[in-house]
């Protein structure tokens, strides 16, 4: 916060109206009035300025506000240009064509639900970013099970919580590093003492999802049938084309960094498809791939919504609703009303059940008013890594929370940047699929158990 917003720091009953004006307005215009997030949110920044303004601050530090808040957003914008170049690249080379097929063979409809969301948490613990799983595996999942006739939202429900399980758990993991040096303890120490909170979440996610795939053993084999055909007759279907998905896996292996991992698989997948023989694209069709997307007329409307997709031209509403909600993240971060909140919550707690409560919340309050997934780390990390060493609890307990109330909870915000790319890459809105994301749900419940019931809840060695 600049030296201006310290002088003018909100008081506690102004921060919590303006916080809860705030959801009141997103509120309303995106779940009462099923407005796009960004209207909801660009009043909201309007206000604030207005408010910043009759409060005193200067137009300097309102500008930098926005400074503050985007450029914590511009490695995951740039990750985001290049998943769109990488879904595009992999349905014309026959990527996803081919996992669909594979999956067609292998995965059982009764079964289907359960067996995409282990798949997701394995792989994505190989990988550790849950945004390629999403657009990788998770998209050949959609289409998968779309075709079988499931539900969107259940899909993209399972999906999510395993990329989000994996997230949480893999080492090769940016919110599981962050959190734990954030929190000062150790990767694995922190990874082991979360399996407290991690594992009920996941096995009563597990048991929900195979019952919910009960409900859909009636799947017509005869759509799977002329789906899988149509996808034959338009691409190449070959074991070859797994290339892709062993080199994320390789380079995951070879802590290679994501930017650069995408860059490689992009390459791969073009190099690919100039050699495939069924494949006639010219490097000007391939560029325009790349940019625009993918289009294909199979003469079946379900599989063209299924495969014409992708390209930087399809992030770029993702990131335009980033960049207003990280916009909206600054001005509440360097105006000092999100520090006034927390700095009170982390004083006033008097138990080790209301911190570690305290913290999961205020990760969760981060989350929806600022919708970025390292800052809901970071922020009460900050805020409460005094308090645990007071109540004698180990850095472990700290991670832990910060794991449950933030990472994990980005992915369920309309406007948050793991949310709307989510909702995007799936085509799926973010408040239809929320219900389904029961790993998501269940991770704070148990880690706030865990602080009331001192089950699980490490306590600092004297």
């Amino acid at each position: 916060m600049s030296k201006e917003g310290t002088k003018l720091q909100p008081t506690l009953l102004e921060a919590g109206l303006i916080l809860f004006g705030m959801l009141i307005i997103m509120g309303l215009g995106i779940i009462g009035l099923q407005l796009s997030p960004v209207v909801p949110i660009l009043t909201v920044v309007f206000l604030l300025i207005c408010w910043a303004k009759i409060r005193g601050f200067s137009w300097e530090t309102i500008n930098q506000s926005f400074v503050v808040g985007i450029k914590n957003g511009i490695i995951p914008l740039f990750i985001f240009l290049l998943i769109g170049s990488l879904i595009g690249v992999w349905i014309m080379a026959g990527v996803i064509p081919t996992l669909m097929v594979l999956g067609f063979k292998i995965i059982s409809v009764r079964w289907f639900l359960p067996s995409v969301f282990l798949m997701c948490a394995f792989v994505g613990c190989f990988i550790g970013s849950a945004f390629t799983i999403i657009s990788t595996v998770g998209l050949a999942s959609m289409g998968i099970g779309v075709t079988m006739g499931i539900d969107p939202a259940l899909i993209a429900g399972a999906v999510v919580s395993g990329a989000v399980f994996s997230d949480k758990m893999s080492p090769l993991s940016a919110t599981t590093n962050l959190a734990s040096a954030i929190a000062g303890d150790d990767l694995y120490a922190h990874i082991k003492n979360m399996l407290w909170s991690t594992v009920p979440a996941f096995l009563i996610s597990l048991v929900l999802f195979a019952g919910l795939s009960f409900g859909h053993a009636g799947a017509s084999l005869s759509k799977i049938t002329q789906t899988a055909d149509i996808l034959m007759k338009h691409f190449t279907i070959s074991g070859w084309l797994l290339l892709p998905v062993l080199l994320l896996l390789v380079c995951a292996w070879a802590k290679i960094p994501t930017i650069p991992t995408l860059f490689l698989n992009i390459v791969l997948t073009i190099g690919l498809t100039l050699i495939t023989p069924r494949n006639h694209y010219s490097l000007a069709q391939i560029a325009d791939v790349i940019q625009n997307g993918f289009k294909i007329k199979t003469g079946s409307s379900e599989v063209d919504q299924i495969l014409n997709r992708g390209g930087i031209i399809s992030m770029t509403s993702t990131m335009t609703l980033i960049i207003i909600a990280l916009a909206l993240g600054g001005l509440l971060i360097n105006l000092g009303i999100i520090s006034t909140v927390m700095d009170r919550f982390s004083k006033k707690v008097n138990s080790t059940g209301m911190l570690v409560l305290s913290t999961v919340l205020s990760a969760i309050g981060v989350n929806i008013f600022i919708g970025e997934q390292y800052l809901s780390i970071i922020l009460p990390g900050t805020a409460f890594k005094q308090s645990y060493s007071k109540a004698d609890l180990a850095p472990e307990a700290l991670g832990r929370a910060l794991e449950d109330g933030g990472a994990v909870i980005n992915y369920l915000v309309p406007w948050g940047v793991a949310g709307v790319f989510v909702a995007n890459t799936l085509n799926v809105p973010t408040l239809h699929y929320l219900p389904f994301v029961f790993f998501s749900l269940l991770c704070p419940f148990f880690s706030i158990l865990s602080g009331f019931t001192g089950v699980g809840l490490k306590r600092a060695i004297k």
